[in-house]
C-alpha cells in the first residue's frame, strides 16, 4: 500500500496549475446520458473517481473515447442497453447516484443502488426521492436500490436544505419532462451552475442556476455538445492553504476568487494576503504566526465543508484559539486525532471542534480516513519538525491529481513511496 512522506522544509515558492473540478465533472458525465448526440468534455481530472463512474456508465451502454492523456472524455449514450446501476460500482463513489435523474429523464425508468463512497457520515436520498415523486415518478425503495418509472411532468419543488446532489439529479431529469418545474432552496454552487450551463449547451432550457431558485422548462430532446470542466475549486483552496502553513508565495493558475470568496475572506482575516492575477490566484504569508479566525460551514457561498479539514490545520500553527463548526456531515473531524498525535491542541464535542494554536508540529505516522483529511495531514507535514509520514493515501487518488508532483514542483519536499 503507498505512503506519502512528508518533510517541513520551509518556504515554498511557484506556480500550481488547478485541474478540472472533480465533482462538476462527475454530473457532466452522468448529464451524457440524457441525449443520444455525444458529449464531449474538456479539462477532465485525471482520478480515480473519473475512472469508477466511467466504468458504471460504461455498463449502462455508454461509450467514453479517452484522448488528450485522459483530458477529454467523448460520451456517447447513444445505445443504452441498462437502466439498473449496480451496488458494486455505485458503493464505490456516491457521485454514482447521479444517474438516476438522467436515466429516468431519457428512458422513464431507473434502478439505482443506494450510494456509497464516503466515511463522512449518512447523506440521505430523501430529497432525491420526494423530488422525483413531485415530477410524477412512481418511486420504490427495495433491497437496496431505488426503483423508479413514470412520464415526468413538471412540479413545483421545494428542498428543506439547498441539497447539492438533490438539486442536480432533479434539475436533469426536469430538463425532459414535461411541462415547467420549479425548483426553490436550491443549490448555489459553482458545480450546480456549471453542469446547468452544460445542459443548456445541450439544449435545455434553465434559467436561475447559481441562485436559489431554477426554472426548468422540458423539451422533448437534448444534442450533444462540447464543454469545458471548470477549475476545482476545492483543490484551488487546499492550495491556497499550503503557503499559509509552509510559507512562501504560491501562484494558483486557473482559480479566481469567485470560486474560493469564503475561504479568501477567512484567509485575509487570519493575514494571509491573497492577490488576483492575470493567471490565477496568489497567496503570500508576510511573516509571522497566522492569526485565529472561526469558521462555520455552510452551503456555498458558505465555507466549504471540503476545506473544513485544511483549515483546521491551518489553525493548528496560529496564534490564538479557533472555533471550528461542522453544519453539512457527521464525523468530519476524523482527521482531528491524527493533527493531535502530531502535536496539535484540538478538543472536539460534537460537530464543534477548539482548536489552539502551537508553536510548531512534529512528525508523525498518521493514517487518512477521508479524502480531505488526507490533504489536511499533508499540508501539516509541510511545516512540521521531522517526517510525517501518511498512510492509506488511496483516498487522495480520487480527489487530487498529481499532488505530490505538484506540491514539489513548489519547494516542497513530498514524494510518494511503495511498500511493494
Amino acid at each position: 500500500m503507498d505512503r506519502i512522506i512528508v518533510n517541513g522544509n520551509g518556504p515554498l515558492t511557484g506556480q500550481i496549475p488547478i485541474a478540472g473540478a472533480k465533482n462538476t465533472c462527475l454530473k457532466l458525465m452522468c448529464a451524457a446520458l440524457l441525449s443520444d448526440e455525444p458529449l464531449t468534455l474538456t479539462n477532465v481530472p485525471r482520478l480515480s473517481d473519473v475512472a469508477t463512474l466511467s466504468e458504471l456508465l460504461e455498463s449502462l451502454g455508454v461509450q467514453i473515447g479517452r484522448l488528450d492523456d485522459g483530458q477529454t472524455l467523448a460520451l456517447s449514450a447513444a445505445n443504452l442497453s441498462s437502466h439498473l446501476a449496480h451496488y458494486d460500482i455505485v458503493r464505490k463513489l456516491r457521485a454514482s447516484f447521479n444517474v438516476l435523474g438522467p436515466l429516468i429523464g431519457r428512458t422513464g425508468e431507473a434502478i439505482v443502488s443506494l450510494p456509497g463512497g464516503c466515511a463522512i457520515g449518512a447523506r440521505a436520498v430523501d430529497f432525491h426521492i420526494a423530488g422525483l415523486e413531485a415530477l410524477g415518478a412512481t418511486v420504490e425503495l427495495k433491497d437496496g436500490y431505488v426503483h423508479a418509472a413514470g412520464d415526468l411532468r413538471g412540479a413545483e419543488i421545494e428542498f428543506p436544505f439547498p441539497s447539492v446532489g438533490a438539486t442536480e439529479n432533479i434539475m436533469c431529469a426536469a430538463v425532459r419532462a414535461r411541462g415547467t418545474t420549479v425548483i426553490r432552496n436550491a443549490a448555489r454552487e459553482p458545480d450546480t451552475k456549471a453542469l446547468a450551463d452544460c445542459l443548456i449547451a445541450m439544449g435545455a432550457d434553465i434559467e436561475g442556476a447559481g441562485t436559489d431558485q431554477i426554472v426548468v422548462r422540458g423539451v422533448d430532446r437534448l444534442h450533444g455538445a462540447t464543454h469545458r470542466v471548470i477549475a476545482d475549486r476545492i483543490e484551488l483552496g487546499t492550495y491556497m492553504i499550503a503557503p499559509a502553513i509552509a510559507g512562501g508565495e504560491v501562484e494558483c493558475l486557473g482559480g479566481s476568487r469567485g470560486l474560493v470568496s469564503s475561504l479568501c475572506d477567512k484567509m485575509e482575516e487570519a493575514g494571509l494576503e491573497i492577490t488576483e492575477t492575470e493567471a490565477g490566484l496568489k497567496v503570500r504569508h508576510t511573516g509571522g504566526r497566522v492569526k485565529s479566525v472561526n469558521v462555520k460551514t455552510a452551503p456555498f457561498p458558505g465555507f466549504p465543508t471540503d476545506l473544513q479539514a485544511q483549515m483546521m490545520a491551518l489553525m493548528c500553527f496560529a496564534d490564538g484559539e479557533a472555533v471550528l463548526e461542522e453544519t453539512i456531515f457527521e464525523n468530519r473531524f476524523m482527521h482531528a486525532p491524527e493533527l493531535i498525535r502530531m502535536g496539535a491542541k484540538i478538543e472536539v464535542h460534537g460537530n464543534t471542534a477548539r482548536v489552539t494554536g502551537v508553536d510548531g508540529l512534529n512528525g508523525a505516522p498518521v493514517m487518512a480516513t477521508d479524502l480531505r483529511a488526507s490533504v489536511s495531514l499533508i499540508l501539516a507535514g509541510l511545516a512540521a519538525q521531522g517526517e510525517t509520514v501518511v498512510s492509506r493515501v488511496y483516498h487522495l487518488d480520487r480527489g487530487y491529481e498529481q499532488l505530490v508532483r505538484k506540491l514539489r514542483g513548489v519547494g516542497a519536499n513530498v514524494e510518494r513511496v511503495s511498500d511493494g
